[in-house]
């Protein structure tokens, strides 16, 4: 089930393996020829056999249209091990994969009955153990095909197992466990009746009685209920995944032997392209070989149609997603379709690349700052070490630059840091850092008002901007997939006592035990409306080590393109989610760049607020606190009145610098229990980040290396938080 996990959790995973020494085995090759065959009544599937098996009712054996391909017949070869064995089985996979197809395809060769059953959100006990028809006039309760099943050693097939209550699904756990279950009617199912008991108030198990149970992975975008986390420890498991490319364009020139190869490898490439971006967060639904399989079938009976036509079929729902509309055209248009019919426009999206890394070099000078200035600007822009004269040099005094002591405030030109020691930095007199902290105020708030009035910069604002494109578009699917979490005070139905309820008088008359309702706090069932806003919390990182370290890694700018990714994305969603951007420093705990509900509303007013921010990492005062800004930002958060509260700490990992303890931090986390806070860590010197991640809670710390994993960390934490799994 690893493949399902969401992607952060499954990398530390493989980076935990890997830190043991355990090394996977390298996987079998699903596309390798097998063989499936009956001879002599034996069943033969790769390397395994079987007798088949016999039996009366053989109208209950699946009898279905099925394409042979690898990938599905070493599947099956692992199903029919466990079959043999004595094993229930339970599949997941992605929606469309073809998981009906495989079992059903599965019990047809071995010649096993089957007993079907499809749950969903209204499903109960009752209706999971009895069936009412009408007969002959009269409404009668029969038993259900689970009853069914155990009395006569059927296969049962349990469709859509995570769209059911996990209370329902979990009467399963005592029948797989023990092999015992109470009916509504009193009659017990056994594995054995006992010797002094009335046949008719037991049921025995037969002994060829098996359970299949299908289920879609958990999560998004299917928010079903975690079937595996609940009972999955009682079943042998298997993944079921989309063909590969290879094994899909054979299935589907069985299916359409008339359809010309390239419309199927062309088909075969835009829906491989599509999975991976559904992986990634990219598109909201994992399009599966089902979508695939009709339209070449559709191909195959009607040769004449348009081809694009049957293709935007698949999409025409997701004509109305903007955040999709782009992407879709761009990968149909690489595959060869003109996409005329999505509307679609380039959709350009580069990330910068940088030239090189900043590098530090210590140093020490053995001279006294005199006094604190600008310096002088170089038009060559040529390095300067040391000195007291240039501006944007480094390793010197009085002037602003890198790594020096005394000047007024830090100021990179690019260059190879040369770094004095914290011992000679805080050698400088008193009178002289005073100085410089004046000279600083008054070139911070000159800042701040040549920010204020400054024209609109599109030039400086598409480098931000295009470089998270791609992941803005992601976490806006994920937005707009968020459900309520909230708890209310809801009339639970389906209820043994209670409030009699009005819909349920018929079942009543009919013997139906579960009609009262009552009220009580209850999660909102999914796709509910949301009667609060969400609030998210953004904790900004504007300490002068974010300026000072910038060139090194790129965490200022890591930070300002997470700054533009959330401001860009959340537009549009006020309704569902408000969001705010605090920041802290060496000076202050708490200031506020973007406030609740004045949010900037174009290109320039973003373009002001990371101005703000990286001014402020520029001209701030050395020091810490974002041990105190975290405490304030969750203190503050959690007497608001809302759906639900997150908050998200972006820091530089550098606090072993002033003595700040990873348990305070931890404890800081997880201070108030309704608000869920995390600490996403965009900077570090060699493995402080992970030194860090490693002492915090499990799940409350993330490592970004590249703020293209943002949307990806982000989606993990709203899958945990604020999607209902």
């Amino acid at each position: 089930m690893v493949q399902f996990f969401p992607t952060l959790p499954r990398q530390a995973l493989e980076r935990t393996i890997h830190r043991f020494g355990i090394v996977p085995e390298e996987s079998s090759d699903d596309t390798a020829p097998i063989s499936c065959g009956i001879k002599n009544n034996i069943l033969t599937i790769g390397q395994s056999s079987v007798p088949l098996y016999q039996n009366k009712h053989l109208t209950k054996v699946p009898n279905i249209l099925f394409y042979n391909i690898p990938q599905h017949l070493h599947l099956m070869e692992a199903m029919l091990q466990d079959f043999h064995l004595g094993h229930h089985i339970l599949l997941v996979g992605n929606q469309g994969v073809g998981k009906n197809k495989i079992i059903d395809r599965f019990l047809e060769l071995m010649n096993r009955p089957r007993e079907y059953i499809q749950l969903h959100r209204d499903t109960t006990v009752q209706t999971l153990t009895t069936q009412p028809i009408v007969r002959d006039g009269l409404l009668v309760h029969e038993d259900s095909p689970l009853v069914n099943a155990i009395k006569h050693g059927h296969v049962l097939v349990v469709d859509e197992a995570d769209k059911a209550p996990t209370h329902v699904t979990c009467i399963l756990k005592t029948l797989v466990e023990s092999g015992q279950m109470i009916l509504s009617d009193g009659r017990r199912i056994v594995p054995l009746i006992p010797p002094n008991g009335h046949p008719s108030n037991y049921i025995q198990i037969h002994p060829d009685f098996r359970i299949v149970v299908l289920a879609n992975r958990p999560g998004f975008p299917f928010l079903g209920n975690d079937f595996f986390g609940a009972l999955g420890d009682l079943f042998s498991a298997h993944a079921v995944e989309n063909p590969s490319a290879d094994s899909e364009i054979s299935l589907l020139r069985q299916y359409g032997p008339d359809v010309p190869l390239d419309t199927i490898k062309k088909l075969v490439g835009v829906f491989g392209e599509l999975r991976n971006m559904a992986d990634q967060g990219l598109v909201s639904y994992p399009y599966s070989t089902r979508e695939v399989v009709n339209i070449v079938k559709h191909l195959e009976q009607f040769p004449e149609a348009d081809l694009e036509d049957v293709v935007f079929n698949v999409f025409d729902f997701d004509r109305y997603s903007p955040e999709v509309v782009e992407t879709l055209g761009e990968v149909l248009q690489k595959h060869g379709f003109s996409s005329k019919n999505v509307m679609a426009a380039e959709y350009m999206a580069a990330k910068r690349a940088r030239e090189k890394i900043q590098v530090t070099k210590s140093r020490y000078s053995g001279k006294d700052a005199q006094e604190p200035k600008h310096g002088k600007e170089d038009p060559d822009n040529a390095p300067h070490v040391g000195g007291n004269t240039w501006a944007g040099g480094t390793g010197g005094r009085d002037t602003a630059g890198m790594g020096g002591k005394g000047g007024p405030y830090r100021l990179d030109k690019g260059h190879e840091v040369h770094q004095l020691s914290e011992e000679e930095i805080n050698s400088v007199p008193e009178h002289i850092q005073r100085a410089a902290r004046e000279m600083n105020r008054k070139a911070f708030q000159e800042k701040l008002k040549e920010i204020g009035m400054s024209a609109y910069d599109a030039t400086l604002y598409n480098q931000f901007y295009n470089a998270v494109s791609r992941q803005i578009q992601s976490l806006r699917i994920i937005l707009g997939n968020l459900q309520a979490k909230n708890k209310e005070r809801h009339w639970s139905r389906h209820q043994t006592a209670g409030e009699l309820d009005d819909v349920k008088l018929i079942d009543g008359l009919l013997g139906e035990k579960t009609i009262f309702r009552r009220r009580a706090e209850q999660e909102p069932e999914i796709g509910a409306p949301q009667l609060k806003p969400k609030l998210f919390r953004v904790v900004v990182d504007v300490s002068g080590s974010m300026y000072r370290f910038n060139g090194y890694d790129g965490r200022l700018d890591k930070e300002l393109e997470a700054a533009v990714l959330v401001m860009e994305s959340f537009q549009g969603f006020e309704d569902k989610i408000q969001y705010d951007i605090i920041g802290h420093s060496g000076e202050a705990p708490f200031i506020s760049f973007v406030k609740l509900k004045e949010h900037p509303k174009n290109n320039k007013e973003r373009l002001d607020v990371i101005r703000t921010m990286h001014a402020h990492a520029q001209y701030c005062w050395s020091g810490d606190h974002t041990l105190e800004g975290t405490e304030e930002a969750i203190n503050s958060l959690a007497e608001e009145d809302c759906d639900e509260a997150i908050v998200i700490v972006l820091s530089d990992a550098n606090l072993e610098r002033y003595r700040i303890p990873p348990s305070k931090l931890a404890a800081a986390l997880t201070s108030k229990s309704n608000v869920s806070a995390y600490v996403i860590f965009i900077g570090g010197l060699g493995d402080q980040a992970e030194r860090l991640t490693e002492r915090l809670p499990a799940g409350r710390a993330f490592i970004c290396s590249d703020v293209t994993q943002l949307p990806q960390i982000l989606k993990q934490i709203f899958s945990s938080s604020v999607i209902t799994i």
